[in-house]
């Protein structure tokens, strides 16, 4: 071991990775999402990555970011308690209505798995759902 590494105390190298993570993604969303014009996206995907409430997966957050789909703190609600409504129902996954915009959602993760925009739900099918929510 050389002198330079036998000096550096290992507590100060810490960080708590969770968060340096955290800051890194919603840095790079804030920057992608300005290049497509949104002003608020790191706020809302703030909001995503609450450990309580609906979680996003990453094709969901894609088809969001392509489909120029925007969420706010209503909707976001919205959506949790249509998790916990179909929760409430023993429904597993969920086809969720919302605003003309369809979410699938797995309901044990609390999990949006992906979404439609109003434009693209005429004659889809849904599969491998065993229940609906309309919003």
């Amino acid at each position: 071991m050389n002198k330079e590494m036998a000096n550096v105390d290992i507590n100060r190298l810490r960080i708590n990775s969770t968060d340096a993570i955290r800051k890194n993604i919603i840095k790079k969303s804030a920057n992608k999402a300005k290049d497509i014009g949104s002003t608020d996206f790191d706020k809302v995907l703030n909001s995503f990555m609450q450990k309580d409430g609906v979680k996003f997966s990453k094709h969901a957050t894609k088809r969001l970011l392509e489909r120029n789909i925007r969420l706010n703190e209503k909707n976001l609600e919205n959506l949790n308690k249509a998790i916990e409504n179909a929760e409430a129902k023993g429904i597993k996954d969920a086809l969720i209505l919302m605003n003309n915009v369809a979410f699938i959602a797995n309901v044990q993760n609390k999990t949006i798995i992906t979404t439609v925009e109003s434009e693209s739900l005429k004659d889809s099918v849904f599969t491998n759902i065993d229940g609906a929510v309309i919003v």
